[in-house]
C-alpha cells in the first residue's frame, strides 16, 4: 500500500489532486486500485488512528489533506 499513498502523494503535489480530497477524488486522480481500498485507506491512515502510519489529516468528515510530517 506504500505505493498507492505515494501515488496521492504525488498527485497532491502536482495539482491533480486538490485538498481536501475525499475517496472518490482520489479515485479520479489515482485511478486502477480496488474500490474498496479509496474508500478504507485514507481513514486507516489518519492521524489519530492509534495502530498504523498517519498519511493523512481528517478535517471533515470524508475530506482529507496529506500529512506534512508524513512525507517530508
Amino acid at each position: 500500500m506504500k505505493e498507492f499513498a505515494s501515488e496521492i502523494f504525488a498527485a497532491v503535489q502536482s495539482g491533480k489532486l486538490k485538498e481536501p480530497f475525499c475517496a472518490s477524488t482520489v479515485m479520479r486522480a489515482c485511478p486502477g486500485w480496488a474500490e474498496k481500498t479509496y474508500h478504507v485507506f485514507l481513514g486507516k491512515h489518519a492521524v489519530g488512528n492509534g495502530s498504523t502510519t498517519e498519511l493523512f489529516i481528517r478535517v471533515a468528515r470524508g475530506l482529507y489533506r496529506t500529512n506534512p510530517k508524513a512525507h517530508g
